[in-house]
């Protein structure tokens, strides 16, 4: 009877694993990158929109004169490039930003199963537990 007990009370206390503790590694940083990376996507995104309609609106002013925007002229070619510099470098920073936000859903995607356990140990823990 008594070994019973003792096995009993051997088999309640919770094994340690000899799989050494995962302190998250390059995931832990990875939610954190994902919201970064998503939220500069959004910023560039916003931006290339303002500089549409800026051009948009640079062009038609200058089509009201009677000039085409088309033109070979000094003019034309300087509103057509004025923000040529801006696109380009929200469009490099938007694909950088997209980047980072598909890797670090990609990561958190690979470790969703294994974050699970890590702050309690993997022990389940009840109401009667807490009362002790």
């Amino acid at each position: 009877m008594r070994d019973s007990v003792e096995s009993m009370e051997e088999s309640a206390v919770p094994q340690q694993s000899n799989e050494p503790a995962r302190h998250g590694g390059p995931a832990k940083f990875a939610r954190t990158a994902l919201i970064t990376g998503s939220l500069v996507a959004v910023v560039c995104l916003g931006l290339l929109v303002v500089i549409f309609f800026l051009d948009t609106f640079n062009a038609t002013v200058y089509s009201v004169g009677g000039n085409d925007i088309a033109s070979d002229t000094q003019e034309a070619q300087d509103i057509r490039g004025l923000y040529d510099g801006a696109r380009a470098g929200s469009i490099a920073v938007l694909v950088a930003a997209l980047l980072v936000a598909a890797a670090a859903g990609a990561l958190l995607y690979r470790a969703r199963n294994s974050a699970a356990g890590e702050g309690d140990g993997g022990e389940d823990v009840d109401f009667d537990d807490l009362g002790r």
